[in-house]
């Protein structure tokens, strides 16, 4: 069985550890970009966009793959929905890891939002607010004018905040619950504007959130394409372990 893991999360390198050294099983993990601290996959990575839809299809045909595994970001919406009715109308097997969505607790403080453009309704003028939703989607916080936007990068950049009432902070997880208090103390942070990604990365936010009495304005995930989606590492290793 030829394998494709489209990966980029902690679960994709999970599960292809997982079948490390599988017999009959042959996996590709294929990523968008490099990652800045290389991680051992026990599998071939390949890194790199595929180039369009009919690359895609011709690299899946000339490698002969067998199935895919999607385990991309859950906001990976336009490539989850490629993968998935690619392989439908190839006749591949396909499965989409999506982990849990975050769901509120007492004492949460969520205004729940379809797309980042939509935060400026709720977010009041003279508000600082802690941006957890990477740099690539700032410019859909162009209307947030008459507040202050601090965003959260792993990184430095050479590129200058895209408006003048922000600044990056440059900070590399993990970070504790107790770590994000401080830091929200630190800067006065009135609101978090943050995605629904799940999982354990970037909850010790939303705890410390929880903890401040904090307004969240958290940004509901996409549509999910068609198909069969597991939620556990354990349940999609086991997905392939019945094929083989």
């Amino acid at each position: 069985m030829r394998l494709l893991l489209l990966a980029g999360t902690r679960e994709a390198r999970q599960i292809a550890r997982t079948l490390s050294g599988e017999s009959g099983l042959t996996l590709t993990a294929s990523l968008a970009t490099s990652e800045r601290r290389p991680q051992d996959y026990g599998w071939p990575v390949r890194i790199g966009g595929f180039g369009g839809e009919a690359a895609f299809r011709a690299y899946l045909a000339e490698e002969r793959v067998d199935a895919i595994i999607d385990a991309t970001h859950p906001f990976a919406a336009r490539m989850a929905e490629r993968a998935a009715r690619v392989a439908r109308e190839m006749g591949l097997s396909y499965v989409r890891f999506l982990r849990p969505a975050w769901i509120p607790e007492q004492g949460d403080r969520w205004t729940c939002v379809d797309d980042e453009s939509e935060v400026a309704r709720h977010v009041p003028e003279g508000s600082t607010v802690f941006v957890a939703i990477g740099r690539r989607e700032l410019s859909k916080l162009g209307n947030l004018g008459n507040r202050t936007l601090i965003c959260r990068v792993r990184e430095p950049t050479s590129d200058a905040f895209p408006f003048p009432n922000g600044r990056f902070l440059y900070q590399e997880a993990p970070f504790s619950v107790a770590e994000e208090v401080d830091l929200f103390r630190r800067l006065g942070i009135d609101w978090i504007v943050e995605r629904n990604a799940g999982g354990d990365g970037s909850l010790p936010k939303i705890e410390a959130a929880r903890e401040l009495g904090l307004p969240v304005a958290m940004v509901r995930r996409p549509p999910q394409p068609e198909g069969a989606t597991m939620s556990t590492v354990a349940e999609t290793v086991d997905w392939v372990r019945r094929r083989l």
